[in-house]
This record gives C-alpha cells, sequence and structure tokens, in this order.
C-alpha cells in the first residue's frame, strides 16, 4: 500500500480508490493469463505438413509424423526414465 500511497502523491490526479480498482483490474488480467496457460492440449497440421502441440509451454512441439511415431514408441522408456530420475527432474506448471 505503500508504493500505491506514494504513486497517489506524486500525481495528484489519481486518487488512491482509481489506483485500488486498476490493481484489483491487473489482478484479474493476470488469474486469466494463468488460466490461459494452462489450457488444453490441442494439435494442428502446420505449414510444412508437420503436427504441432500447443499448450505444453509458451511455444509449441513441432514434429513430423515419423518423429511422433518414433516417440510414441518410446513412451515406456520416457516414463522409466522420468521415474529413474524423477529427484533430478523439475516440475513446469
Amino acid at each position: 500500500m505503500a508504493i500505491l500511497q506514494d504513486v497517489s502523491k506524486a500525481n495528484g490526479k489519481t486518487s488512491m480508490a482509481d489506483l485500488q480498482a486498476e490493481l484489483e483490474k491487473l489482478r484479474q488480467e493476470n488469474a486469466k493469463l494463468k488460466e490461459a496457460r494452462n489450457a488444453k492440449i490441442s494439435f494442428k497440421v502446420s505449414e510444412k505438413r508437420a503436427l504441432s502441440c500447443y499448450g505444453m509451454g509458451r511455444f509449441p512441439i513441432t514434429l513430423y509424423k515419423s518423429q511422433w511415431l518414433r516417440l510414441i514408441e518410446v513412451i515406456p522408456q520416457i516414463k522409466a526414465f522420468i521415474e529413474a530420475h524423477a529427484s533430478e527432474l523439475a516440475d513446469k506448471e
């Protein structure tokens, strides 16, 4: 609150109520952005006819069909590796 009061003093036109309202608006907008980040996974065919997977991070994961099929084949190995190295691996929310 001290920061808001200082800003209010520096800018004679902005009231404390206006700053509180703006802060609440920004908090709501931030919450919406976090929800969008946790959206469901979706797929799309890219311009180069590869499969793009959206919703895992900031950028899509794009591989060609043969690459996805190779990756799918080794899923048991990936799971085993994750279990074996669980303490070393970070979780990203």
